[in-house]
């Protein structure tokens, strides 16, 4: 309301707005995190055994023992300034130790200096883009893909460039080289991949870095390759994830402990950076101010002092290699088609033909499977419409028990 010489005027509310860019995301937020909440009703409606929630990739396998020792010990510790600031790259302690770490994992020599602490790996490839980006650069991205990889470019006026995988999952690096130009910033690749379970061969990696390399020579301007691997340490049948950073002398890796170590709520990651990168000192200086300024000021104090303790172990992937067998089985009896995961803990299923010979889009399979309280996510969630994904990190007894909803649900669908 106002007044114009003591007259009283009164205005309609206006709502102040939020970011348009806000707005537009919200109406397409999340099918995973949407489908986690419907979850969440089924279950406090119909019971939660009877529901069976694949939607969400959140690890129900609970850390190693070493971890609630290690988490003990620290927190009984009464020394001065073990939780205050430290630099916000992290502990030097700390990344001396993942640095560790990182060099065997990827068949380099580096030190702490190549190490950043992250909030979990999102705050990681927000740290990353934050430092590489300029308004209107293009990040390149093989489709599927995990959604908000959109959002982590959008917010720092980056641009996401897609391109479709390969019949197996693999990169179609023809189709990458097809879409680098000058604008070209980054390429951005996730093995083992979310939401196939691909794991990229080292052969793919060496060729995707000549072709990085053959374009940096003729545009002046190298690409970064930035590897999204949460997933790293969960690989079946004695895969093993192929390095980046001594492929490739722009690279720069993301991981967390949300997965190998069953963390996901304690947000705790680290970046890493190749011993070659060009201008190393700015690269990491760079991601340095970024984690100041973007809020995170620096990764947890706790949780960084424990994963250097626990820089090399693991939960036991043979549970979820154990879990992948039991569900190739259910939806083997329910004849629904999956890619065959070399990692990671999701299965990537081809929707079913319908009976009657329609077609049937992904978001009205996953609508009918809600109906058999089956919960998954549409693969137009990934950018792959036609696909839906199940995660498996959940109790063996619930993928079992599913078989005869899977069964029912195709019966009538």
């Amino acid at each position: 309301m106002g007044y114009i010489e003591g007259v009283k005027l009164i205005f309609p509310e206006v709502a102040v707005p939020i970011a348009g860019t806000i707005k537009d995301a919200l109406s397409s937020s999340s099918m995973i995190r949407r489908m986690f909440e419907e979850g969440s009703l089924l279950k406090k409606q119909y019971g939660a055994g009877k529901v069976f929630d694949f939607s969400i990739g959140n690890p129900d396998i609970e850390p190693p023992p070493a971890f609630h020792r290690v988490f003990l010990k620290l927190a009984k510790e009464d020394k001065k300034g073990s939780h205050g600031y430290m630099p916000n790259a992290g502990f030097p302690e700390v990344r001396e130790a993942l640095a560790q770490k990182t060099a065997r994992e990827q068949n380099v020599s580096i030190d702490g200096s190549h190490i950043v602490m992250a909030a979990g790996a999102a705050g990681g490839l927000n740290v990353v883009f934050k430092t590489i980006l300029n308004p209107g650069d293009e990040v390149i991205v093989s489709r599927p893909y995990f959604m908000e990889y959109r959002s982590y470019v959008g917010n720092h006026g980056g641009a996401l460039v897609e391109v479709d995988a390969c019949a197996d999952f693999n990169l179609d690096l023809a189709a990458i080289a097809s879409k680098l130009s000058p604008r070209t910033a980054a390429v951005l690749i996730n093995s083992p991949h979310n939401p196939s379970g691909r794991i990229y061969p080292a052969e793919t990696i060496k060729n995707l870095s000549d072709i990085l390399r053959d374009h940096g020579k003729k545009s002046g301007r190298l690409p970064y390759l930035v590897s999204d691997e949460p997933y790293r340490e969960i690989a079946y049948n004695n895969i093993n994830v192929p390095p980046v950073l001594n492929a490739y002398s722009e690279a720069i890796i993301v991981n967390s402990y949300s997965k190998s170590l069953s963390l996901p709520g304690e947000r705790i990651g680290y970046i890493a950076v190749s011993p070659d990168i060009g201008n190393k000192d700015d690269v990491i200086n760079g991601l340095i101010y970024a984690t100041r300024i973007l809020g995170f000021v620096n990764a947890p104090a706790l949780m960084q002092r424990i994963v250097a303790e626990l820089a090399f172990a693991r939960v036991d992937v043979d549970i979820y290699a154990r879990r992948r067998d039991c569900f190739k089985k259910v939806l083997e009896a329910a004849g629904i088609e999956y890619a065959e995961p070399e990692g990671a803990f999701y299965l990537f299923c081809k929707i079913p033909a319908k009976k009657s010979g329609e077609e049937g889009g992904d978001s009205a399979f996953v609508d009918h499977l809600k109906k058999h309280l089956i919960l998954g996510v549409p693969g137009s969630g990934f950018g792959k419409p036609g696909w839906l994904r199940f995660a498996y990190c959940v109790d063996e007894k619930i993928i079992k028990a599913s078989g005869e909803a899977f069964k029912k649900a195709m019966e009538t669908w």
